[in-house]
């Protein structure tokens, strides 16, 4: 099992597109790449912690490579905005990657060439050492799953599980 944390714009998101994947064992949501202890989900937005909303997904490589977990990612969201993933604006939805030991890092760095391969604009993702993982709240776990007619999950969420439905029918569930 590998354990990747992602910050893809709200967590909401990239944690319902993972769900979707095949291999994958666990998601959690939550917070890092701040410097304040305990955060919590009004404090990250106010974008005065430095945390990022992330991802903690957690999958087997024997049913989906690595490589295919962050061309997933990269898929999910425009990681050539800085700082905003379309309305949602704040250095806590910047597009990132936090990576645990050297190969991580070597994995997400070259998962990044790949995606500035495809985007026509400067991928702006940066790669950065993993602090502490704070889990978030209990009511943004699953968030998609529980309220999917919730209009954020319509208008947004729903795009871009459907995108990458379409680009990775293969490793769908």
């Amino acid at each position: 099992m590998q354990s990747f944390v992602v910050g893809a714009g709200c967590f909401w998101c990239i944690d319902a597109v993972y769900r979707n994947i095949r291999g994958v064992q666990s998601n959690v949501v939550g917070y890092t790449g701040g410097a304040t202890d305990n955060p919590d989900y009004y404090s990250v937005c106010s974008g005065q912690t430095g945390h990022v909303e992330v991802d903690k997904v957690t999958f087997d490589e024997t049913v989906i490579p690595a490589d295919v977990m962050l061309d997933i990612f990269f898929t999910s969201h425009d990681p050539t905005s800085w700082d905003r993933q379309g309305a949602d604006v704040g250095s806590q939805y910047r597009s990132a990657l936090f990576y645990e030991n050297e190969e991580q890092k070597q994995l997400f760095e070259e998962a990044k060439k790949r995606a500035e391969q495809v985007w026509e604009r400067p991928v702006v993702t940066v790669i950065e050492p993993l602090g502490t993982f704070w889990e978030a709240e209990e009511l943004h776990q699953n968030f998609y799953q529980k309220n999917p007619y919730a209009g954020y999950c319509m208008a947004i969420v729903n795009p871009k599980v459907s995108k990458v439905r379409q680009q990775y029918a293969e490793y769908l569930l």
